[in-house]
C-alpha cells in the first residue's frame, strides 16, 4: 500500500507544476493575475472546494476526497468521469491538502521514458528534503496495458502517490494491479442547475471571469448554455464566452439567438483530443446501437475526414461488438476485429473502407448487453466470494495423492451422460441455483438461451 503523504498546504513550493499551464501569470492556478488570453474554463478552474460545483457524493460532508482535502492524507486512486465534470480539479485541491510536490502528466503527449523521469526525480527529492510527490496522470487509458505496468513499482513502494484520470471505464482500460493499489472514484456528469451555477460564477467574478464586461445574461440563455452543455463545465464555459465575443463584448446582451449561434459554431470544430473527439464517438456508438446505418455511416465519415485515427474507431468498434451485440451475433467480434487488420494492412484510404463495412454490419446486428450485464453480475459475485472452497468433484488431481484426497471423485464426465448433460453442481454449494447470465430472444443468443435453460433444467 502507498504511505500516505500529509503535511500542510506549502504544495506548490518547489514541486513544480509538470509541464501544463495554469491559466495564471507568476505561478500556479489561484496565484498571481489571471491571463486574459487564457480561456474562460482555464481562468475559471475552482481553487477550492467552496469554489467547487458538483460532485457532492465524493466531496460532500461524508465524500473520500472532502477527507483527504482536509486531512491532508493522500493516497492513490483514479478519478473516472466525462469531460469536463473536474476530474483534473479535484486532483489539484486534494494534492493542495499535502505538502508535497504535484506533477502533472498526460498519457496524450508524453510516454513511459517521462514517468520513470518523474518517478527518478521523486526518489531524489524524498531523499533531499522528506518531501512526498504526487503523480497526476491524465488520459490515464491513453497507456496500454504494459506502460501502465511502469507506475507499479513505484505506487507499490510509496515512491509517488498516484491520481489517475479517466473517461473511460477503468475495469476495461486499467490493468488490474494498478486498480488493487489505486481504488476508482466514480465521478458524475454536472446536473443543469449546477452547471447554471457555474456560468453565473464565471458571470459575477470580476478578477478570472466575466463581470468585469458588464454583460446581460437572463436566466433563460443560462438554462440554454447549461442544457446544451450535456453534463461538461468546460463546455458551458466555453459556449458562454463565445457567445459573449459573438454579441459584441462588454456591456452586451445576450440572447437565444446568439447563444444558439454559439453553441453551432463551437460544436461545429472537432477536436481529436477534446469535447467534440468523445461527441463524435459518443455519436457513432449511438447510432450503431440504434440499428442506423445510415447515421453511422455519416458521424464515421465525419471523424475520419476530420483527421481521426482509424484505430481508436477500430478498437471501439470491437467493443461495440462485446458490449452492444454479444452473442445476439457472436460473428460481429470477428467482423469487427478482422476490421481492425484489414486497415492495419491496407492503411489509409483504402482501409477506411473495411472499418465502414464493419461499422454497418454491427449497425445492422441484433443487439444484447445480456452478456455484459451477467459478466458484471459474476465479476461481482466472485469479488463477495473469494474464500468459497472449489468443490472436491471440480478439483485437479494429477497425481496419486491428490486422488486419494478426494481431488476429481464423483466428477461425471458429461459427454458420457445421458443426453450430454450430467446432474452435477458446477458452483459452489452455497451459490448453487444463482444465475447471472440470462440470454435474450434475438439472434443467435435466443438458440443459446434455449439450450442452457434445457441444461440447467436436467442439471436440477
Amino acid at each position: 500500500m502507498s504511505r500516505p503523504v500529509s503535511g500542510n498546504r506549502d504544495l506548490f513550493g518547489g514541486g513544480g507544476e509538470g509541464r501544463r499551464g495554469t491559466g495564471h501569470r507568476g505561478g500556479p492556478a489561484g496565484r498571481g493575475e489571471p491571463d486574459p488570453a487564457t480561456p474562460l474554463a482555464a481562468r475559471m478552474r475552482p481553487r477550492t472546494l467552496d469554489e467547487f460545483r458538483g460532485q457532492t457524493k465524493v466531496v460532500g460532508p461524508d465524500g473520500p476526497l472532502r477527507a483527504m482535502i482536509e486531512g491532508g492524507r493522500v493516497s492513490s486512486f483514479i478519478l473516472w468521469g466525462p469531460p469536463g465534470c473536474g476530474k483534473t480539479t479535484l486532483a489539484r485541491l486534494v494534492a493542495a491538502g499535502a505538502n508535497a510536490a504535484f506533477v502533472s502528466f498526460s498519457a496524450v503527449t508524453e510516454g513511459v521514458a517521462r514517468v520513470r523521469e518523474i518517478i527518478a526525480e521523486a526518489r531524489t527529492r524524498h531523499r533531499a528534503t522528506g518531501r512526498g510527490t504526487i503523480l497526476f496522470c491524465d488520459e490515464i487509458h491513453r497507456f496500454n496495458k504494459a506502460q501502465q505496468d511502469a507506475f507499479l513499482p513505484a505506487v507499490e513502494a510509496g515512491e509517488v502517490v498516484l491520481i489517475g484520470a479517466t473517461t473511460e471505464n477503468p475495469s476495461f482500460e486499467v490493468v488490474r494491479p494498478l486498480l488493487s493499489r489505486a481504488p476508482v472514484v466514480v465521478l458524475e456528469p454536472l446536473s443543469s442547475s449546477e452547471l447554471a451555477a457555474v456560468l453565473r460564477d464565471a458571470l459575477s467574478d470580476r478578477e478570472r471571469g466575466l463581470d468585469a464586461l458588464g454583460v446581460q445574461v437572463p436566466e433563460d440563455v443560462v438554462a440554454r448554455i447549461a442544457e446544451a452543455a450535456d453534463g461538461d463545465a468546460r463546455r458551458a464555459l466555453g459556449v458562454l464566452e463565445l457567445a459573449v465575443e459573438l454579441a459584441g463584448g462588454a456591456g452586451a446582451t445576450l440572447t437565444l439567438k446568439v447563444v444558439e449561434n454559439a453553441i453551432q459554431r463551437r460544436f461545429a470544430v472537432y477536436d481529436k483530443s477534446g469535447d467534440q473527439h468523445y461527441d463524435h464517438i459518443s455519436a457513432l456508438h449511438k447510432s450503431v446501437r440504434g440499428g442506423d446505418a445510415d447515421a453511422t455511416l455519416y458521424w464515421l465519415g465525419r471523424m475520419l475526414d476530420a483527421g481521426e485515427d482509424p484505430m481508436y474507431i477500430a478498437r471501439r468498434l470491437v467493443r461495440m461488438a462485446v458490449e452492444d451485440i454479444g452473442l445476439a451475433d457472436p460473428g460481429a467480434l470477428s467482423v469487427a476485429v478482422a476490421a481492425r487488420d484489414a486497415f492495419r494492412f491496407l492503411g489509409s484510404p483504402e482501409g477506411e473502407l473495411a472499418v465502414a463495412q464493419a461499422a454497418v454490419y454491427l449497425a445492422g446486428s441484433p443487439k444484447s448487453n445480456r452478456l455484459y450485464k451477467g459478466w458484471g453480475k459474476a465479476l461481482a459475485r466472485a469479488r463477495e466470494t473469494p474464500g468459497e472452497a472449489v468443490p472436491p468433484h471440480l478439483r485437479n488431481a494429477p497425481t496419486q495423492l491428490m486422488k486419494d484426497l478426494g481431488h476429481g471423485r464423483d466428477y461425471l464426465y458429461d459427454p458420457d451422460q445421458p443426453g450430454g448433460v450430467s446432474r452435477q453442481q458446477y458452483l459452489p454449494a452455497s451459490l448453487a441455483g444463482e444465475e447471472y447470465y440470462r440470454p435474450g430472444k434475438v439472434g443467435w443468443e435466443a438458440e443459446l438461451g434455449q439450450r442452457l435453460a434445457e441444461w440447467r433444467r436436467k442439471r436440477r
